[in-house]
Parts: structure tokens; sequence; C-alpha cells
């Protein structure tokens, strides 16, 4: 089994390979006027730090409660942030609101052509670095890592079997893979803060059922008791959503006996303030 550690990129998570991609191709213009984004931390904090390589004006619309290290993050990095709730207001909506108001560019975080080509890379480097893999394990929230790292393992990998891993709670794209029906879910009460999204995107989901051989899921307690593993044994800080994909196969979700196997490790941001509660449920 070997691990893509994107908990250790840069910004903490895989999420800064699809920004950087994504505001490097635009125009002098539109560098000028700013992005704007919605998150709930990752993608939020990959778009800060990018935009400040990049010298972009960036706004990041985030919900209220978000993990305080991801948003304290944000704010580092130099994004403005903008505050919602998520019981009752709609992320994209205010997002779609803030891009017509001041001229800046959407980049949404996982439903964009750039995005998805940037995130396969992770997948892309783990292939070269070690080889073809008989099975690939991604996390999914809204597709955009799982779609871009299907699209390399099939370049680079053929034959691979590539699997997509949602938090149970939040098991759309599951849903959605099984039935080939865009399916959806509000709010997911999940440790995977990362993967609360409500649905696959309009690229995401037809590339997932095009090139994903098969998704699966991952209850709240077993995916903790698979962090904590990586913690104390492999000495990584991987946050829940980030250990996803190592929890289908350590947890014997997937069945990897004797198997060649790819696992992402998505993201480290850990809000240390839920630790105490974590351990507690373990």
């Amino acid at each position: 089994m070997f691990f893509k550690c994107e908990n250790l990129q840069r910004g903490g998570a895989f999420k800064f390979r699809g920004a950087y991609n994504a505001l490097s191709r635009l125009s002098g213009d539109e560098r000028r006027r700013g992005v704007v984004t919605f998150s709930s931390g990752n993608h939020a904090q990959a778009i800060a730090l990018a935009g400040q390589v990049l010298d972009i004006p960036r706004v990041i619309v985030m919900p209220s409660d978000a993990p305080a290290v991801k948003r304290v993050a944000t704010k580092g990095y130099g994004g403005e942030v903008v505050l919602y709730d998520r019981e009752r207001e709609d992320r994209e909506a205010i997002g779609r609101r803030l891009s017509a108001e001041r001229g800046l560019t959407l980049i949404p975080p996982y439903d964009h052509p750039h995005i998805i080509a940037g995130q396969g890379t992770a997948a892309r480097e783990l292939i070269e670095d070690v080889g073809r893999f008989d099975m690939l394990l991604v996390p999914c929230g809204g597709g955009g890592l799982l779609s871009g790292s299907a699209l390399a393992a099939g370049a680079l990998s053929p034959g691979c079997r590539v699997i997509g891993v949602e938090p149970a709670a939040g098991d759309d794209a599951t849903r959605s893979f099984r039935t080939k029906a865009l399916q959806t879910v509000h709010n997911p009460k999940t440790v995977a803060d990362g993967a609360r999204t409500p649905s696959l995107g309009s690229l995401t989901f037809p590339l997932i059922l095009q090139h994903v051989s098969d998704m699966t899921t991952v209850e709240d307690g077993p995916l903790l008791r698979t962090m904590f593993y990586l913690w104390e044994r492999l000495k990584l800080i991987v946050e829940p959503t980030g250990a996803l994909g190592a929890a289908a196969a350590l947890e014997g979700g997937v069945p990897v006996a004797g198997k060649r196997v790819g696992v992402v490790l998505s993201g480290g941001n850990v809000d240390l303030t839920q630790v105490s509660q974590w351990i507690a449920s373990r």
C-alpha cells in the first residue's frame, strides 16, 4: 500500500493543485479584478494561498461553522472571508452574487475543468513515483479529486480499479453512482467536514460514471480509528476527510489483500479543538 501524502501539500491539502492551476490560467484583466469561491475550508485555503502567490485578490465564502483552523488559515493567506449560515443560506448563490456585484471570476471548489485537471496531478505523481496499481482509493466530496485521479490512472495505470470513498452520512456520490442519476444530501453530520458537499457537479458526475470503477462509504467510527492509526503508527497528521481512502482499506470495507494499492491522503488540516471529542468517541 502506497500513500500519497497530500496532508504535506502547500496549504495542507490537495486543493492547492487545482486552485493554482485555475488561477494561473486567468487573463490579466481577470487577475486584476480578482476571484471568488465558496468552500468549507481546504479549497478556501488553497485559493487564498494561490492568490497570494500569484497576487490575485480573492474573496472566500465560508460556512460560519467551518473548522476554526481552516478559517484562520484562509485569512492568514490574505483571503477576504465572507461567512454564511449553511442551514439557511446557499453558498453558491452568495458566490454568484458577489461575482456579479464585484466583477470577480467565480472559481468553484470542484466543478471546473482546470480544478479537476490540477487535482488529478496527485494521482499522476503517485503513479509516476511508484508504478502501476491494481487499485487506487480516493476520498470523494464534490468529485474533483476523484474524477481527476481516475483520468490520470486511466492514462498511466491501465486496468487500475479507481474507487471513491465517502463518509456514510454524506453518501450522495455513492447513490448517484449506483442509480446513474444525480443524488443530493443536505448538510450531512459527519466528522469528514471536507466531504459534506451537497452533490457531485455537472462535470464531475459524468466523469465519475465513466472512469471510476466503484464507490464505497465509511462510518465515522472506523474513519476516526483509521485517522488515529495514521497519527500514531505512521506519524502522519491527517484530517478525517483525508483518511477516507485509508479507512476503506484498513477497516475491511474494500478487500486489498494481495493487491498493489494506492491511497490518497487528501489533507491534514485538523481542527485541534475537536480532538478531545474524537478521542472520547473512539
